[in-house]
């Protein structure tokens, strides 16, 4: 205690330096203790006040993070543990917007049931989202990664009712459990070989070029092993099918999307300080991404022609984007960060739109299975024509800003492959292109089965209008982007 007293003054210092930086994190933070208090204590008399605070509460956070944008804030924080860049501030703008659209789906879904404890564990997960974005520190990082990891735990067995969804959070957090401690495991090898937890810092990367080159490739694939169970890519998919059908369908929903998001944008960051480096260890991760990369898209695609159930589709219809996702991650360049940014943005909406419509037609048919869908376009045109146009951006079709996000991300890889003549590169590119095509085959059954296919007596569909217009208004985006991608790429 003695020896750590003179240094308590600058480290107070150091963190109240840092506070201003932290404002957006700090806020959710506050509303994270406002929810708890008004589901104990409110929300009996107004079951909606948890909604409305959780609602302010993230309002407010975007508030802060659109004045650090503004402000073009470029500083570290906490020692040097957090980094604010408009890559991150930008990042953290798509899961915080996200997270509201997730918050007003949970809100108009389930009114029937107390939900103030699911927001608190809402805004907790998108803190540790925040925090993988900002962070640079390993220690931070996998604090982050267990935050949100616990959070997603509670969240798919929340609703639990039937066996089903009880055996699909059991799947989930089991096999979290063993990811983290894997994961855990190669950070401690890092650090041991380092000496340093910054990913970033000169020390920490001769550290790595120092290493006994076996242990170093030991360490790396235990750190992707965390990492690739929240990005759900080859060979850690296996827990997205059943997690994916088992969970209600809002939840479902944002296991695909926001936190997604903050983990490619982290990996992003981590390649990028590592693969500016002329050493063994940059190369292998470089071919080891790329393999996982072409694993990953093939897999998912081939798997997703075979399902008949929706939510069992889009699972693995998620994990071929992933394979997209780390393809534009490779690409990823420290001042270009506008065509990650924009994918991310349309991914998410993308799959919030196709999970809302799932939703709507979940909600009166009774189940997901595609063939319910059987002639019921022509009752409900509206709805089906929108689910089309967003299955046909998913895709990758034109006049969808899915065709626009895919060729950009391709055209980067392809400039990459020019550069470097590398053949990991080209494969790349073309195992993109080839399941780009096969997913044709499976998305196409929605419109197929709705529009050419007779009704089999299925129950009139009553729809919620709110959600209902959340997704035509994120399929209207699509195509507005499709056609003006200038709109979202020039406020990168």
């Amino acid at each position: 205690m003695l020896a750590f007293s003179p240094y308590i003054s600058s480290f107070i210092d150091q963190i109240i330096v840092s506070i201003p930086y932290f404002k957006p994190e700090l806020t959710l933070i506050v509303t994270f203790i406002g929810t708890i208090l008004a589901s104990l204590f409110i929300d009996k008399h107004w079951k909606h006040t948890s909604f409305v605070i959780t609602l302010i509460g993230l309002l407010l956070s975007g508030c802060y993070l659109v004045g650090q944008g503004l402000s073009k804030v470029d500083a570290t924080g906490f020692f040097d543990m957090i980094q604010v860049d408009a890559f991150a501030t930008s990042a953290r703008l798509i899961i915080l917007l996200s997270t509201i659209l997730i918050c007003i789906f949970i809100q108009q879904r389930h009114q029937d049931r107390p939900l103030g404890d699911l927001y608190a564990v809402l805004l907790t997960a998108t803190l540790g989202l925040n925090l993988l974005t900002m962070s640079s520190n390993w220690l931070m990082i996998f604090i982050a990664v267990e935050t949100v990891s616990i959070s997603s735990y509670i969240m798919v067995g929340y609703f639990s009712s039937t066996k089903v969804q009880s055996e699909a959070a059991l799947k989930y957090v089991l096999f979290g459990s063993i990811c983290a401690a894997v994961m855990l495991y190669g950070l401690s090898l890092l650090y041991g070989f380092t000496g340093n937890l910054n990913f970033d810092a000169p020390s920490h990367i001769a550290g790595l070029m120092e290493a006994p080159q076996i242990m170093i490739s030991i360490a790396l694939l235990f750190l992707l092993t965390g990492i690739g169970f929240k990005l759900s890519f080859f060979p850690f998919h296996v827990w997205s099918p059943d997690v994916y059908q088992g969970a209600p369908t809002v939840i479902t929903t944002y296991l695909a999307t926001v936190p997604k998001i903050a983990v490619v944008v982290l990996l992003s960051k981590i390649l990028s300080a590592w693969l500016n480096v002329s050493f063994y260890f940059s190369d292998f991760l470089t071919y080891v991404i790329i393999a996982i990369a072409i694993a990953t898209m093939l897999i998912g695609n081939l798997a997703a022609l075979r399902q008949q159930d929706a939510k069992r589709m889009m699972a693995y219809s998620s994990i071929g984007h992933t394979g997209i996702l780390l393809m534009a991650v490779l690409v990823y360049q420290n001042n270009e960060s506008n065509v990650l940014l924009f994918y991310l943005s349309i991914y998410a909406l993308m799959n919030i739109a196709v999970f809302i419509f799932i939703d709507a037609l979940e909600a009166s048919l009774g189940n997901t299975s595609i063939e319910s869908y059987r002639g019921l376009g022509k009752q409900y045109p509206l709805l089906f024509t929108s689910f089309s146009i967003v299955l046909i951006a998913l895709v990758g079709l034109p006049p969808t800003a899915g065709f626009v996000g895919k060729l950009l991300v391709f055209s980067k890889v392809f400039e990459q492959y020019q550069n470097f003549q590398s053949f990991g590169l080209l494969a790349l590119l073309l195992v993109g292109a080839l399941t780009s095509v096969i997913s044709l085959f499976y998305y196409f059954k929605i419109p197929l089965n709705a529009f050419l296919r007779e009704n089999t007596g299925s129950p009139a569909v009553k729809f919620n209008m709110v959600l209902l217009c959340i997704g035509i208004l994120c399929t209207v985006a699509v195509l507005i982007l499709g056609i003006f991608p200038d709109l979202l790429l020039s406020a990168f």
